[in-house]
């Protein structure tokens, strides 16, 4: 299709198109936004409030500390491996501020996927919460890793009620494992030393990398998509130019300096970062950080605090919440946006959710390689369940069959999308990147979709067996490598199943080499290889798997039987 087939359709308000050269890097984004919001609160977590200027001070101190205090030079990698807290944005933007590459790392990785991430991009530092301290002490021999900055949850605290939060997770919760790191550099200290050195600007341009972000891409191991300032820059126009989309009044529904946007959402995941860090900074808006949004209650507890006016969020959490008892008695008044992405939304979700808040959902399409979003669904009434919306201002998408061609209107066949926010390429995986990036900038999203006459996208299925939890991708390649190491496997084959809560789950099953092997005994070992929403809910030990006359394993015909 061509850009034009959409611009008739979208709703008043939206853009056409977002001027690229508006800026030249994510750096100039953030100083140009402490500047002009100077007294706007930033960010808020646990009873700290930041402002644009207060942040733009911490983030400079950071920064110093890098260019003054170490030998790291522009272009270096620095891994950042932590929850939602203040001290993220500090680190991320002052790393940037000294031209390093941000590798965002989930930190409930296990050490097996730590040491893949640090080894792959080659990180140089780490900035990390010292609950992670024992990982960090058992991958460090294997990495490059120099630097380690270590964050502890009342950093940003006073002295009294800091050392009273990190004495209860450390001492009452019991949630930092024995480790020693004596090489590691507090945070705190860190900003101490760097606020006396002066940050040295570097030049930056909308095509140096600012970020890595690791992803399975459309199949295989995670590879790391290299996200340009020029990505960032451009989605986060693209995405704000669609919040200006204009209300029954005629005015934008999205009011500048002036939203409170909750953010459960790990900042650390690529849909949290464009959306939470990127889209609110520009607009001078104030981000409430969630740091544990597994806690139902005590986030339920935190929104009773304020008048938030827009959510960031996906199926599973939305469940979460309305399954709660204290939901219904939150003050819905001021909610006017509510954005889902990161995986399919439900149907029934987003009718309960309207029903109890008054404020539908939102959904929207993304994908790492795309910095993430590529579609968007208009607000209010003119918003389309079941569909994806369309395009994001300066995207353009197609549907091709197996042999390349693009396919009209109404039929389906693999999305492909094009824009300024596709990813640079796979870090040192050209062969990789060729496979879904072809020379033109289309991008292949291994989704199946219809493109409807009226330009809304729906995606019907899936190409590859990537499985999508809670947001999160999963590919079964990884899990069967792990498995299939087990002793006691014989063989082993990962799908997808529907789930209620998370939209998918994963399904393993196993022929086993030992007939004492159990599913407990599997599920214990899952669990010491595997971050939470990569373990198999559903376990199932077999005879035999249905395979190819060569022996390749039919996943498809496991997801029949499943």
């Amino acid at each position: 299709m061509q850009p034009e087939f959409w611009n008739d359709k979208r709703p008043a308000g939206v853009l056409s198109e977002v001027d690229l050269q508006a800026y030249t890097s994510v750096v100039e984004v953030f100083e140009r936004s402490c500047r002009q919001y100077a007294d706007r609160p930033a960010y808020s977590n646990m009873g700290v409030t930041l402002s644009y200027a207060e942040l733009e001070r911490q983030s400079a101190a950071f920064a110093g500390y890098l260019q003054q205090q170490t030998d790291l030079k522009p272009g270096d990698r620095i891994a950042v491996q932590m929850p939602n807290l203040i001290q993220y944005p500090i680190a991320v933007f002052g790393a940037m501020r000294a031209g390093l590459i941000v590798v965002n790392t989930n930190p409930l990785y296990t050490a097996r996927e730590m040491r893949h991430q640090f080894k792959d991009s080659g990180a140089r530092a780490l900035v990390y919460l010292n609950v992670f301290g024992k990982n960090v002490q058992e991958v460090l021999p294997d990495t490059d890793i120099q630097y380690l900055i270590e964050v502890k949850m009342g950093d940003m605290q006073s002295a009294a009620k800091g050392w009273l939060i990190n004495t209860v997770v450390e001492k009452v919760k019991k949630l930092v494992p024995a480790y020693h790191l004596p090489q590691a550099i507090p945070f705190k200290r860190v900003l101490k030393l760097g606020k006396g050195d002066r940050l040295q600007q570097v030049p930056l341009a909308l095509n140096d990398v600012a970020v890595l972000q690791y992803t399975g891409g459309t199949t295989g191991s995670p590879k790391g998509a290299m996200l340009t300032h020029g990505n960032l820059v451009a989605n986060m126009q693209q995405v704000y130019a669609c919040m200006l989309q204009h209300g029954p009044d005629g005015l934008p529904i999205f009011k500048q300096g002036s939203e409170i946007m909750v953010a459960p959402l790990p900042l650390y995941h690529i849909y949290a970062f464009t959306c939470n860090c990127m889209c609110m900074m520009v607009s001078g808006n104030h981000n409430l950080l969630i740091t544990n949004p597994r806690d139902i209650g005590g986030f339920i507890k935190e929104l009773k605090k304020w008048k938030f006016s827009a959510m960031l969020g996906l199926n599973t959490l939305f469940v979460a919440l309305m399954d709660h008892p204290e939901f219904k008695n939150l003050d819905f008044s001021t909610l006017r946006l509510t954005n889902s992405g990161g995986t399919a939304l439900v149907k029934a979700t987003a009718e309960r959710w309207l029903q109890l808040t008054g404020s539908p959902i939102v959904e929207g399409y993304g994908l790492t390689e795309t910095s993430p979003v590529a579609t968007a669904n208009s607000y209010g009434n003119q918003s389309r369940l079941g569909t994806v919306g369309m395009p994001v201002p300066g995207t353009t998408a197609k549907v091709i069959s197996d042999d390349g061609i693009e396919l009209p209107v109404g039929e389906r066949g693999e999305l492909c999308l094009k824009g300024p926010q596709i990813m640079l390429g796979y870090w040192n995986k050209p062969e990789a990147t060729a496979e879904v990036l072809d020379s033109e900038g289309w991008l292949k999203t291994g989704d199946v979709a219809v493109i409807d006459p009226d330009g809304f996208i729906r995606i019907v299925d899936r190409k590859k067996d990537l499985i999508i939890v809670s947001g999160f991708n999963v590919y079964p390649n990884e899990i069967e490598d792990v498995v299939s190491r087990h002793p006691k496997v014989a063989n082993c084959a990962v799908i997808g199943v529907p789930d209620d809560r998370s939209g998918e789950a994963v399904k393993l099953f196993v022929v086993p080499r030992d007939a004492t092997l159990t599913s407990e005994e599997l599920t214990a070992y899952c669990k010491e290889n595997f971050t939470g929403y990569k373990i198999p809910k559903q376990i199932v030990l077999r005879e035999s798997l249905p395979m190819t006359p060569v022996g390749k394993i039919l996943r498809r015909e496991l997801r029949d039987i499943a």
